[in-house]
This record gives structure tokens, sequence and C-alpha cells, in this order.
């Protein structure tokens, strides 16, 4: 039975945007205790921290956590890397939008300590209405059999906090894969508000905007869903980021078109590789939660950046025991700002994500890590 005191401790945490002294020590326990269990329970994980210099020595007295050689998450592309607990575990695994897929595994503490954090951000805003049902679209895969994929599997299981009266799929399977279906989504939706419960869309914010402009197209009136209705979108714009929108222009046209206050059209960024829930406050700045932290660092030398400057993503969080994933540098580009300069009232610092960076570089780093996480 694994007893990390300090780990649950951390994921505890009821607030999910508390910032304070006793939160800080909190977190340093819980990283120290984790990345201990993973020197003892990853193979290969002990000799990557040497490889950067990082004896035992050194790690008990490690107090900056943006010190701790991130694992690359462009790895997880290539093959699994596993403690002891992740062997007969949950498997996920990323879209592939770029031709290849990430797979990580998730013991069940893992996932149950990532869905908790997503249980904390849904109270404290509201989200939770277990009393009211509303009728879902959402903008992912519709299943057929086993859900292995990170975002399908993130969809059904944000559909948890508010009964189910009636659930629609953009992205329909038809025998071979899945493809947008347009009209049935926009059918959906003009139902949707003649029935008059809330609704919750969720998933790509692709093919919501493509459904908006397809509605335009056709000249279909306005619709008025009702007012209590959520949209929380995530997964970013895959391929066809090309044809991204500002996400303020997106939420002026939910807006226009489906009657949506701005103070329920929401993002949220996470990942396969880290899915520890990152959300929007209302005023759309992405808050990095209590029980994580955020560095930014230099796309050329992988240097620590301060507030401001663009890089790549670095997160971590000690809260997964089936990999050691607790220190993660993405291939997204991004800017670190003080909790201060949001104005939301949130007490974290926050993220503007930029768009995702060049593949050369990231892969160069990914193969680096490579060569040196094996398995003993």
């Amino acid at each position: 039975m694994i007893t990390l005191p300090h780990v649950e401790a951390l994921c505890a945490l009821e607030h999910p945007y508390r910032a304070d002294a006793e939160c800080d020590r909190l977190f340093d326990a819980a990283m120290r205790e984790l990345v201990d269990y993973h020197c003892e329970h990853s193979p290969g994980y002990r000799r990557w921290l040497e490889q950067n210099g990082f004896t035992p020595q050194r790690l008990a007295s490690l107090t900056d956590w943006s010190e701790l050689p991130p694992i690359f998450a462009n790895y997880f592309k290539r093959r699994l890397l596993l403690s002891k607990t992740g062997e007969d575990a949950l498997e996920l695994t990323s879209s592939g939008t770029t031709g290849q897929k990430s797979r990580m595994r998730y013991d069940e503490r893992s996932i149950h300590a990532a869905q908790r954090m997503v249980d904390r951000i849904f109270d404290h805003y509201g989200w939770n209405t277990p009393e009211q049902p509303c009728n879902y679209l959402l903008l992912s895969y519709e299943p057929a059999g086993a859900i292995t994929l990170g975002t399908a599997y993130t969809d059904q299981f944000l559909c948890k906090y508010a009964p189910i009266n009636r659930a629609v799929y953009a992205l329909r399977h038809n025998g071979k894969g899945n493809e947008f279906d347009p009209f049935g989504t926009i059918r959906a939706l003009q139902e949707f508000a003649e029935e008059g419960l809330p609704v919750r869309i969720f998933g790509f914010p692709a093919f919501l905007w493509f459904t908006l402009q397809r509605m335009r197209d056709m000249g279909l009136p306005p619709l008025a869903l009702h007012p209590e209705s959520l949209v929380l979108l995530g997964g970013g714009w895959k391929t066809h980021a090309d044809q991204a929108i500002p996400k303020i222009e997106l939420y002026r046209r939910l807006g226009e078109q489906l009657g949506l206050p701005d103070e329920r059209c929401r993002d949220g960024y996470g990942s396969v590789e880290h899915p520890v829930p990152y959300n929007e406050c209302p005023r759309h700045r992405l808050h990095v939660p209590s029980w994580a932290r955020a560095w930014i660092r230099d796309t050329a030398t992988l240097a620590r950046l301060p507030y401001g400057q663009p890089g790549f993503l670095h997160l971590a969080s000690p809260y997964i025991t089936s990999s050691p994933a607790h220190s993660m540098l993405l291939s997204d580009l991004a800017v670190l700002q003080p909790a201060e300069r949001c104005g939301c009232g949130l007490a974290t610092d926050w993220f503007e994500l930029l768009g995702r960076a060049g593949t050369s570089k990231s892969r160069s780093c990914a193969m680096a890590a490579s060569e040196l996480i094996k398995e003993s």
C-alpha cells in the first residue's frame, strides 16, 4: 500500500487557488516525498536525476522545484514511462494530431487525485449542480467501445457535475473513425434552445467555431440558450491551428448567436501527460491551481525566465505515482504573469498560451531525455 501523507494532504486542499506560506511548505514536502518515491519505484528516474547532477544530498536540500530536471512531454510519444503502480493501470492517449500519440498510465490514486482537483474547481465556480439536469453538446469523439483517448475521457468525466438529460456528440463515429457533423450539431443546439434546460458545451473550440460559422452562413437566427448554460473548452485547435481565432472573438460570437453570457464561457488547459486542470477565471486568465506550480523556460537554453517573458511552459504537480511525470516541460509557448496582473481576485499566478513551438527543438530535447531514461 502506498503511503504518501504529504502528497495526500496537498491534493486534499479544498480551495483550488490558495496561496500562502503553509501551502508552499506543503507543496515542498509533497514534491520531496514524491521524488523519493519515484527514485525508488520508477526504473531509470534516479539515474536521470544523477545525470543532471542531482545527488541525494542535493535533492534533500532542494526548495526551488523549478530546478528539478523536468521530463519532456514529447518523450511520452516514444514510450511509456512507468512506476510499479503504472504497469497494469488505466492507459490514456493523446489525439496524435502531429502523427504520434502520447501514452500515459494512471493508477487509481493518481487519476482520482486529478479528478478531485476538477471537483474543487467546479465547486469554486458553482458549476457543480447535481439537482439541475442539463443537455450536453460534446465537441469531442463519440466513443465506440472503451474510451482511451484523453480528451474523450475528460469530457465524459465532466458530465458528472449535472445530470444528463441528453448528450450529443459533434464528432460522430462512422464505423472507421470520427467525422464532424455540423448539421447534427446545429440541430442539437436548436432543440436544446426549445427544451429550455441549461446546456453544457465541452470540447474542442475549433468545432464550436465551425458550428457558429455554419449557422451564420445558413442565415439561421440567433438562439437563446438557458442563461445558466456553460461552455468549457479545451484541447486547442489541433490540426485547425491555421484557422484559430482569438478567444475573445469566439466568446463574443457565443453571446451573439447562442445568447451565452461572457462569464459562462471559459477555456481550460491540460494534456494527457499532465491532466492537472488550468481553467480560466472570469477574466479569461489560466490560473495555476494550488496543487501545481508553473515556470517559463528559454527555448534555446532552457533557463528559467522571469514573469512576462515567452518560452516553453514548465508545469509541476506532485499528484502522480504511476509515472514520474510530476515535472513536465511542454512544447507549448506561454508567458507567466503574477496574480495581481489579473485583477480577478485569485491569489495564484496565471499564464497566457502563445501557441505550439516548432518541433525540432522540443523533439531534440525529448530524444536527449530518452537516452538518459532507460529501463534498469
